[in-house]
């Protein structure tokens, strides 16, 4: 199982501290600790953060190895054919070690208006998303594009493309039915962060069941997963800290939150024991979020990677 790490660029901006340098370190020290890939999430006005493909260019520049993710963008929210141009650019830059989480996000209040605030309307966000991608893609072969859509496009041609012949791979978030077989249809992973990991075993194999209806390969689809971690040797003190994080983070009750995701306070030995169970399920691409001392979380959890499944 590959191992992530997700920048912290939300938690930075409700510190006060925005500044990309220090997130640039963290991303060359966990490159240098031998994690797989680096992560960016998104949002514009409702948990505000740095833009992520912005951000994911300056991170590829002082890295060399890692794989570079957004978790997850939303797509609806941009311009698919600006969108297109610009993850080819990041693409070439980063060599092709660009992958694309993406999402529709939650129906909250503050979504809804981060989606009025970009003109676009919430209740459609989820055919914008899928025909958007459809149309990048289109673009990404490189070959005259005519689209009568949502887009109108009269041969168009993009330039750069990817480096990755045909563009990024694409990960789809979200856990509900409808979503599951979204993933398996259309896109090139499933990325979730709802489930423990029996469930997302089966769960995983409804995906890979929707893209062999498809005419898919089922075996090439990815199965990643994104979760929260607190480490401390008092696991009361731990999951202390997590419910904090998730209501300061969220602004919503944390036990209504922990019923949408997973969340693990504890010791280092516990979270080993629970992402190799993970990896024994089928994950094959880990992402966490780090709740304290980044520094020493990345340190501490590299030291276990073996456990990890890593």
């Amino acid at each position: 199982m590959k191992l992530g790490y997700l920048l912290p660029t939300r938690e930075r901006i409700m510190s006060g501290e925005p500044a990309v340098a220090p997130m640039l370190a963290l991303a060359e020290r966990a490159e240098a600790l031998g994690y797989d890939s680096v992560w960016v999430g998104d949002s514009v006005l409702a948990r505000p953060r740095h833009e992520p493909l912005t951000l994911l260019a300056a991170v590829a520049g002082r890295t060399r190895r890692v794989a570079l993710g957004t978790a997850v963008l939303l797509p609806a929210l941009r311009n698919p054919v600006l969108l297109a141009h610009q993850v080819a650019t990041l693409d070439q830059a980063s060599e092709g070690r660009l992958i694309l989480g993406v999402g529709i996000a939650t129906d909250v209040p503050n979504i809804r208006a981060e989606f009025r605030a970009c003109g676009v309307p919430f209740e459609k966000r989820v055919g914008r998303m899928n025909e958007g991608l459809q149309l990048a893609k289109a673009l990404w072969r490189g070959k005259q594009v005519d689209w009568d859509g949502l887009w109108q496009i009269e041969g168009g041609v993009l330039a750069p493309l990817p480096h990755r012949p045909g563009g990024p791979p694409l990960w789809l978030g979200g856990g509900v039915p409808a979503a599951r077989q979204r993933a398996g249809r259309l896109y090139d992973g499933w990325f979730p962060n709802g489930v423990g990991p029996e469930v997302f075993r089966q769960q995983m194999a409804e995906v890979r069941q929707a893209a062999t209806e498809a005419g898919r390969d089922a075996g090439a689809l990815t199965g990643a997963f994104y979760l929260t971690v607190a480490i401390d040797d008092d696991p009361a003190k731990a999951d202390a800290r997590v419910d904090d994080y998730l209501q300061r983070y969220y602004g919503q009750r944390p036990d209504i939150l922990r019923k949408r995701q997973v969340a693990y306070g504890g010791p280092v030995s516990g979270a080993a024991e629970l992402l190799a169970a993970y990896a024994e399920a089928g994950v094959d691409h880990m992402v966490l979020r780090l709740v304290g001392d980044h520094e020493a979380l990345l340190e501490g959890l590299a030291e276990a990677r073996e456990g990890l499944g890593g």
